[in-house]
């Protein structure tokens, strides 16, 4: 996993538009990139969800808040639609980025052992360095304390 001091790994990714997002291009603002397993799940629409009504409130400390996930561009665009999200989220359909940051890993569930998403978020800060990381993340109330983490950092 990326640790906290480090850079943060490049990536270019589609968003939910089919638009490329690269992290070189948002340089000069703080970045909130969180990992989530599936759209339209209940802890990841949570989470989005929570993102999506924070954003003012992000974009007023310049940061801009990614999502990223396996899912597929078209999946992205029915699960902003369905639930009227305004955050962006990054299709990583090959997983690369997502195995980069070290975020695929063994999971269980049921007894049953399988490679997916663990949830979890990375501060990146104006100059591209990790900030802060929060690991296998609670999605309740985990908006509010990344804003927190964020303007404790900028202040």
């Amino acid at each position: 996993m990326i640790q906290t001091g480090m850079q943060a790994p490049a990536f270019c990714l589609p968003n939910q538009d089919g638009a490329e997002v690269c992290l070189r291009d948002l340089k000069g603002r703080w970045v909130v990139l969180y990992f989530y397993p599936k759209d339209n799940t209940p802890g990841c629409t949570t989470e989005a969800c929570d993102f999506s009504a924070a954003l003012p409130a992000f974009d007023g400390l310049n940061a801009t808040v990614l999502g990223v996930s396996p899912d597929s561009v078209a999946s992205h665009q029915k699960f902003v639609t369905k639930k009227d999200l305004t955050v962006t989220l990054l299709s990583d359909e090959s997983k690369e980025v997502i195995e980069q940051y070290g975020i695929w890993q063994e999971k269980m569930m049921c007894g049953r052992k399988y490679m997916g998403v663990v949830r979890t978020t990375y501060l990146i800060d104006p100059q591209g360095c990790v900030a802060h990381r929060w690991d296998k993340v609670r999605t309740k109330g985990h908006a509010e304390a990344v804003r927190a983490r964020l303007a404790e950092l900028t202040a």
